[in-house]
């Protein structure tokens, strides 16, 4: 055996439908396309959606709902998750940096502290927004709040 005569093992390969050659191929005459209609002639292309002439379903349903551009949206970190922040990494203020560094939010992210949790360790967090029960719960153990723009 050498690479001149390789061959596929036998019934592994096919031979494709030679289309529109001849009658006597039996798929000549209309070359599998049927007769007439505009499905039987060149440049023929469905639009998207088109279900034959039915009413199609992006047109049957409604419109709903609306995009608010006015959102701001925040990543959610807790308190509890400060917490284990600054006991594994010894820290004693919380930023941004910090927060993408550890790996809790990607680069340019807002973000927002709430109150789930508990936090012992006094820490000055500096973030985009608060919530009223993690603001209190920060300064009650004497760590201060920093808001962002």
């Amino acid at each position: 055996m050498n690479l001149s005569n390789l061959r596929p093992a036998k019934g592994a390969t096919k031979t494709g439908k030679r289309i529109g050659r001849g009658t006597g191929s039996g798929l000549g005459g209309t070359s599998t396309r049927g007769h007439k209609g505009a499905k039987s002639r060149s440049g023929y292309s469905r639009k998207i959606g088109f279900e034959g002439g039915q009413m199609p379903i992006q047109r049957r349903l409604p419109k709903f709902g609306f995009k608010n551009i006015n959102r701001v949206e925040y990543k959610a970190i807790n308190l509890d998750v400060l917490q284990r922040l600054a006991e594994a990494r010894e820290l004693a203020r919380i930023d941004i940096r910090t927060l993408v560094d550890a790996g809790f939010i990607s680069s340019g992210q807002l973000v927002k502290i709430l109150g789930n949790g508990a936090i012992t360790t006094k820490v000055d967090v500096e973030a985009h927004a608060f919530s009223k029960t993690a603001e209190a719960a920060i300064q009650a153990i004497g760590g201060t709040v920093i808001k962002l723009k």
